[in-house]
């Protein structure tokens, strides 16, 4: 294409939209129905000049005029209430549901790792000893040792604000380093699950596991559980980079990347729930049945927010991405 004769046959549409549109609302019906059909029209161009003879100075003339066009052909929106519901009753877990392939595999085999870390540790005592002292290891694990009192070392607020901060700013890194093909992820679940299987093998051969796992379960499950979905959703990021599948990598990308985000601002919303038993219920004096239980009733409520309502939300379209007319055109409109 000859981006000269283009730009010479086009200039007078372009300049005509941009008049219209510095009218603002005073346009008539006539210039209102002008005014969309050069839209797509310069729409159509911008598309053309990108793909054939980019050009910085048209096509950063032609990218401003097509914004102006759209923001007063679709008209501005603000977010509002009803937008936070939609997206917690169906855009949020039908993106957790969609992407349960990833996270329930991560969940199972991370767990399983720090079982494994926990069971050599607390059967190898030399293991032990290149941890720490003995003596250090037995303030670690005696009663009302740092284990135990770690989690009633602060004011229970302040603990909840701290540990939710700490495990949404895991979770995001989770989600955001997926693209870098996988492997910081996966560094990251592999620090968790060795801090995991530390504790369980120390606390296990001091005879307290019991103890220890009374502890860990009230807001672990829930925790983790958030965890391991950021972890998988990061790791289906990374895979769209190696096989994006029918679409292009770039539209892929932007795609799975929006619904990472969307899972970032939900689970901090998780994590602070897993943060406020972390903070008032391990610490408290209830029974230890009781906290468990707290603990339990707390991840199947989210394993059925995820099922029932990220399932049927799922089945109706929901992708946990934004709305088709939030986002550009991934093809040329008509002219």
């Amino acid at each position: 294409m000859d981006l000269d004769v283009f730009v010479m046959t086009h200039r007078a549409e372009w300049d005509r939209l941009d008049q219209l549109l510095r009218k603002g609302r005073g346009l008539t019906g006539a210039e209102a129905d002008e005014l969309v059909a050069l839209y797509q029209r310069t729409a159509t161009h911008l598309s053309l000049i990108q793909s054939t003879a980019p050009d910085p100075t048209v096509t950063g003339r032609l990218t401003q005029l097509v914004a102006r066009a759209r923001a007063t052909v679709t008209g501005t929106r603000r977010a509002s209430w009803r937008d936070a519901a939609r997206f917690l009753t169906a855009g949020f877990p039908a993106a957790m549901y969609r992407s349960r392939h990833w996270w329930i595999p991560t969940a199972v085999l991370s767990t399983l790792l720090a079982a494994i870390i926990g069971w050599w540790i607390g059967t190898h005592p030399e293991v032990q000893s290149a941890i720490a002292a003995p003596e250090e290891l037995r303030q670690l694990t005696r009663p009302g040792g740092e284990y135990e009192t770690y989690y009633s070392s602060h004011p229970a607020a302040s603990f909840a604000a701290q540990v939710w901060t700490n495990n949404a700013q895991a979770a995001a890194m989770c989600l955001v380093l997926g693209a870098f093909l996988c492997l910081p992820v996966v560094w990251i679940l592999f620090l968790n699950m060795a801090n995991l299987g530390v504790g369980i093998g120390l606390m296990s051969s001091a005879g307290r596991l019991d103890t220890f796992l009374g502890l860990v379960l009230p807001h672990g499950l829930l925790e983790l559980t958030a965890v391991f979905v950021a972890a998988g959703t990061g790791l289906q990021l990374g895979w769209t980079l190696v096989d994006p599948g029918p679409r292009s990598r770039r539209d892929a990308l932007a795609q799975q990347g929006r619904a990472a985000l969307g899972m970032a601002m939900g689970l901090a919303l998780v994590l602070f729930v897993s943060g406020l038993i972390e903070g008032f219920v391990t610490p408290s004096g209830l029974p230890t049945w009781a906290r468990i239980a707290i603990g339990v009733l707390a991840e199947l409520a989210f394993l059925a927010y995820v099922y029932v309502l990220g399932g049927r939300a799922a089945r109706a379209g929901q992708a946990g991405d934004i709305d088709d007319w939030e986002r550009s055109a991934e093809l040329p409109t008509a002219a």
